[in-house]
């Protein structure tokens, strides 16, 4: 007998707040979650991972959602016959715990490691079916140091480099950003202005990988359609040309201008040519005018995420320099400074043809700049068509382009490209948006790169042998900047070649680095390798991964790109490392605010019902009136959260999970709402009043279910077609539609009257162990109490699988028409042939009101679905 069995009891209230707990024990008692490293191979192994969560110290109600869909996923796995892996982590390097050790006087490693137990606690409050031996945190030395030990293997690889960059520097944190994480010209933890700064970065060669990423997108076949289109956009592939634009008067050093243009067909519209406030160009402009250095200044204050450039007014800077058109002899075109050329993108300058483009056409009504279309729609007369407020973008004829004249544009692509290259102009080439990664952070509160620096031997990898390079405890936060630079022994070490006085690097890994090979690690987590080729072989790529679409490219692309990596060192086998992926909507709640402005939390608000059934609010310590805001996601800054662990605490585990699985289609946002999660504790309630007061009428397990008839046959029926339709519902992630379905099934049970208890058994324990994913601890607390004594719990029973005899239906429906209007509905049994159909149809009252009498020219019978005669 279970250790954890109770027994009836004559009080119908599940008290979920014994119950939770006890179950969590004994699953943690017989390690029902636990897997072997290396898969015994009795079973398919299935592998189930949500992103894996930064320890802030609590948990929300996102994280409730992430990891409930997870588990489910996992638990019914499992009931299938999968060996499943289903891990748990921490991602818990970065900046908010640097910011903490400096605002509160303590270290980062204790307010990282104390949040982690406080949410642990949480999320195992939550029955997560988890494998909680494989848990690290990213901080952990043992981890972090086989992450160095990966980027010397990258390094040696040729994956590595380290080459001057122009890159967005927080002034606040002291550390570069990337373009992502730059929001409206600020940075995103710190809010505040970001600059532009030239630095000696570190870099990952993940445009070697470029062709292979994109083309791999198509081999993702469950993976959502729109995170493909993301990551194939940021990747970015597109065919024209590199052309070179001469200088006549060139500054020093400087002979030409080369830009990347998809559009080489379009180079007789050119009006101008505008370099980034970072290119040499530029540099020389500023160093010969102050307005031109004050405007490369501005340039490099403005955000320089994508969003951000679209939507800045267009500005620029005439340099005064002018160069040579590659095919109009003695033209020339001025060079502009404009803020909306990047010079991370392309080559870091463009030719502006304001005909065709809307940037161009913009800056060029702004600054007066020619404007000359080159491209004619179609139906439209050349020797009449002018533009108008906007420039045309569509597909067309090439006009007033010389040679070009009359070809379509994509043979005038090519002429042009042919043309280039027969002069020594241009060359045609494939161009990538993608650019290699940036790893290089200059904070403490990460993990160190393992690079020393010696004035003879230059930048020296450190040896194996004196790996992990650990972070020192004793810094000094009350100094602005890296603790590392400033710490007064750590950074001092001998080269490791000469034995000469040297330096270690200071920079640590964007932790990026570190959830971008965290699912490999979980597979031998206390290896003394990164990994051993064994488990990673047999256990990835992931099965379903799980997590939310604002990781839909960076997180994923790196993920990528390190499993790649990975592979061509040697420790693993695998090209990608999620087979499918799944991304959940948010979770949203109403907004509140009080009459001078503060937002309020939902727990600081009661709501009334005014005599025309609308709602209003006020706030609970007074009749002070509160304004009902939007329906939005769950945000710290508009205190529209719930507290999952007060959640759990009033109404359990078990009924946060089922209502967080029954709103939405779980791929959109759910609303959270104090009647919907009341109203999941009172099913949870019902189901346990709807076994437990049966079992005293219950026959023995396994009694006969043979000749059930009538309400009986009915009751079997339901349970076996709630069996396939539930099944069919988490195979297909459709988790509300499988909550639909318990909760028919439970009305069914409610209403079935008197049936043989064998039938009401089959019923009951159908109800439990179906419903066992998503209410795992009531599943279990009931099942103790229908099959007690029996050692076996829900955890590890096998699913549940329908009768096919009891699938099909009996009796069938049919709609009746009469010249086309519906008339009527009949019953026919199932294996009805046309002949009575029609008999039975004939005879329905309605259909007779409506024949009158009339003779039946036609019949019509649709199998399955309507009968129509003519008349």
């Amino acid at each position: 007998m279970s250790d954890a069995s109770t027994t009836p009891s004559s009080d119908t209230r599940y008290e979920f707040a014994a119950a939770e707990p006890r179950w969590q024990e004994e699953w943690n008692r017989r390690q029902c979650f636990a897997v072997p490293d290396v898969p015994d191979g009795s079973r398919p192994k299935y592998y189930v991972l949500e992103m894996f969560p930064y320890p802030s110290g609590k948990i929300h109600m996102g994280h409730v959602r992430n990891y409930t869909l997870g588990d489910v996923v996992a638990r019914y796995k499992r009931a299938r016959g999968h060996q499943v892996m289903h891990p748990m982590g921490w991602d818990a390097f970065g900046l908010p715990a640097e910011n903490a050790a400096r605002e509160r006087g303590i270290h980062p490693g204790k307010w990282t490691y104390d949040n982690i137990a406080n949410m642990r606690a949480e999320l195992k409050r939550m029955g997560l079916s988890l494998d909680w031996s494989r848990e690290f945190a990213t901080c952990d030395v043992e981890y972090y140091g086989k992450q160095q030990a990966l980027f010397l293997d990258f390094w040696k690889a040729g994956l590595v480099e380290r080459k001057e960059s122009w890159v967005n520097w927080d002034p606040v944190d002291g550390t570069v950003l990337a373009n992502e994480q730059v929001i409206d010209g600020r940075g995103w933890r710190s809010g505040a202005l970001v600059e532009k700064k030239q630095l000696s970065q570190w870099f990952f060669s993940i445009t070697k990988y470029a062709p292979e990423l994109l083309e791999a997108l198509q081999t993702l076949e469950r993976w959502p359609d729109r995170v493909k289109t993301m990551q194939a956009n940021w990747i970015g592939r597109s065919e024209g040309a590199r052309v070179r634009f001469r200088l006549p008067e060139a500054p020093a050093g400087l002979g030409e201008v080369e830009v990347f243009t998809t559009r080489p067909d379009t180079l007789f519209g050119m009006s101008f040519l505008a370099v980034a406030a970072e290119h040499p160009l530029a540099a020389a402009a500023a160093a010969a005018n102050p307005a031109a250095a004050e405007f490369v200044a501005e340039c490099r204050r403005m955000g320089t995420s994508e969003a951000a450039i679209e939507q800045a007014e267009k500005r620029g800077y005439d340099t005064g320099f002018r160069v040579a058109h590659p095919f109009l002899e003695g033209v020339t075109f001025p060079v502009w400074i404009a803020n909306f050329v990047l010079m991370e993108y392309g080559t870091g300058a463009i030719f502006g043809c304001p005909g065709h483009d809307e940037r161009d056409f913009e800056f060029a009504r702004k600054y007066g700049l020619g404007i000359t279309p080159v491209v004619l729609p179609p139906g439209q007369d050349p020797a009449g068509f002018a533009l108008g407020d906007a420039p045309y973008t569509g597909d067309g004829t090439i006009i007033h382009s010389d040679f070009l004249d009359g070809l379509d544009v994509p043979t005038a692509k090519r002429r042009a490209i042919e043309a280039l290259e027969g002069q020594g102009q241009g060359t045609g080439v494939v161009n990538w948006r993608l650019r290699d990664w940036g790893v290089s952070r200059q904070r403490y509160w990460g993990c160190p790169i393992p690079v020393i620096h010696c004035e003879a031997c230059g930048v020296v990898p450190v040896p194996q042998s004196q790996l992990p390079v650990k972070l020192p405890d004793d810094v000094d936060f009350s100094k602005p900047g890296n603790p590392l630079d400033h710490h007064p022994s750590w950074k001092h070490v001998d080269c490791p070649q000469c034995g000469k006085a040297a330096r270690r690097e200071t920079d640590t890994f964007d932790t990026f680095v570190d959830s971008s090979w965290y699912f490999a690690r979980f597979c031998s987590p206390r290896a003394e390798q990164p990994v051993v080729r064994g488990a990673v072989d047999a256990w990835l790529p992931v099965d379903q991964y799980i997590g939310g679409i604002e990781h839909a490219i960076l997180h994923l692309l790196y993920s990528r790109f390190f499993t790649r990596a990975m592979r061509e060192t040697g420790h693993l086998a695998v090209a990608e490392p999620f087979a499918g992926l799944f991304t959940q909507g948010m979770v949203t709640h109403e907004s509140y605010k009080s009459a001078d402005g503060r937002w309020l939390y939902p727990e600081e608000v009661e709501f009334n019902l005014d005599a025309a059934g609308g709602r209003t609010a006020r706030l609970k310590d007074g009749n002070t009136p509160v304004t009902i805001g939007r329906v939005e996601a769950m945000s710290k800054s508009k205190r529209n959260t719930v507290d999952p662990g007060a959640i759990i605490g009033r109404y359990g585990a078990d009924t946060a999970r089922w209502f967080i699985l029954s709103d939405n289609p779980p791929e959109r946002d759910m609303e959270w709402t104090e009647s919907g999660v009341a109203g999941a504790y009172r099913f949870t309630q019902r189901v346990y009043r709807l076994v437990t007061g049966a079992l005293p009428g219950l026959p023995p397990a396994g009694s006969s279910l043979e000749g059930a008839e009538g309400a009986a046959r009915k009751l079997r029926q339901a349970t076996h077609r709630t069996i396939a339709a539930v099944t069919e519902a988490l195979e297909s992630f459709a988790f509300n539609v499988a909550v639909a379905r318990i909760h028919e099934f439970a009305n069914a049970i409610g209403d079935a009257g008197e049936v043989p208890g064998a039938v009401r058994r089959e019923a009951l324990e159908a109800l439990v162990r179906l419903s066992a994913p998503m209410m795992p601890h009531l599943a279990e607390e009931l099942w103790s109490q229908l099959r007690p004594g029996e050692a076996e719990m829900v955890a590890t029973l096998p699913w549940l699988e329908a009768d096919p005899a009891l699938l099909k239906a009996e009796t069938l429906t049919l709609a009746v028409q009469v010249l086309g209007k519906l008339r009527g509905t009949i019953e026919v049994p199932a294996a009805a042939d046309e002949a009575m159909i029609f008999s039975l149809a004939e005879a329905d009252e309605n259909v007779q009101r409506s024949i009158a009498g009339r003779p039946i020219r036609k019949r019509i019978h649709v199998p399955g679905r309507v009968v129509n005669f003519v008349v």
